[in-house]
């Protein structure tokens, strides 16, 4: 099977797995849980899932093993986009080609959205594996990806460094925190339910960063060189809002150039693993997507 066919076949497991996990329209708060299902279902490739799914079966486990806690980092990279699109961050009207949850819904509903969301994300980690260490495990890591040392503390600085001069290694930091943790946690987290040892964790959570600013890279080159209808939102939106991105610092082809240096080391980080093709095939996918 080839990386896309793959990476398909992961994502309808996972969208058929959200589809269950979320609360339903038709319960109490239901237009809460409209956001929440307009927000999550339905777009978007689950690219973070798959790789947990893939890790499990990297380290000898089942995909099946690591389904619940890709799903849960879903939920928290789905909380994150909505809270990204607010009015008091980036202000964007449009998300994978359709209105933003706070366009199609209200400002407040989509906050509760979000809230809710990365609370569900929780909740769902916690009970991820049927050893309860291993679901602590989990949540820890997912706890760690997602507060002031990863997304939150990562989209703070980023929201400081607006307009200002900042160097190539501040810009690392910013992105490995906005992006590269959540994807550094979906590798470890797929490789603790697969059952792991702490080394293979570790070296796929290494992996999962550097493909992770990786994968920033080349989305901040796709803001400057991609179209809306292939980006799903505003094109140049980095540049009109001064975010120091590689494009800014590097040139559009010295950031494609440091792009390619950051995956030849995360290649590294996948010798002694057999069942490694996705992982390895993400990495080519994440340098070279057109959206």
């Amino acid at each position: 099977m080839g990386f896309e066919s793959e990476l398909k076949a992961y994502a309808e497991r996972v969208e058929s797995k959200l589809r269950e996990l979320l609360p339903p329209v038709e319960d109490d708060a239901t237009l809460l849980h409209a956001a929440m299902r307009y927000a999550t279902l339905g777009n978007g490739k689950r690219l973070r899932p798959g790789l947990a799914m893939a890790c499990a079966e990297a380290v000898g486990g089942s995909s099946e093993d690591a389904l619940v806690a890709g799903c849960a980092i879903e939920l928290v990279h789905c909380f994150s986009l909505i809270h990204d699109d607010l009015p008091a961050i980036d202000n964007d009207d449009l998300r994978r080609g359709q209105p933003t949850v706070h366009r199609k819904f209200d400002e407040a509903t989509a906050i509760l959205a979000g809230d809710a969301l990365f609370a569900l994300s929780f909740e769902l980690m916690g009970r991820c594996h049927p050893d309860p260490v291993r679901s602590l495990q989990c949540v820890q890591i997912l706890a760690r990806a997602s507060g002031v040392t990863g997304l939150v503390g990562g989209e703070m600085l980023d929201i400081w460094a607006e307009g200002k001069q900042v160097d190539a290694d501040t810009l690392v930091v910013i992105h490995q925190r906005k992006t590269s943790a959540l994807f550094q946690a979906a590798c470890e987290v797929g490789a603790t339910t697969g059952g792991g040892t702490p080394a293979q964790i570790q070296s796929l959570g290494s992996f999962g960063s550097l493909l992770g600013l990786a994968f920033q890279i080349a989305d901040d080159v796709l803001n400057e060189t991609g179209a809306p209808d292939q980006l799903g939102k505003a094109a140049g939106s980095d540049r009109l809002r001064e975010k120091t991105t590689y494009p800014a610092l590097f040139g559009l082809e010295g950031a494609m150039n440091e792009g390619r240096k950051v995956a030849e080391k995360a290649q590294e980080h996948l010798k002694g693993f057999e069942n490694a093709y996705f992982l390895a095939e993400t990495l080519q996918f994440s340098l070279f997507r057109d959206r």
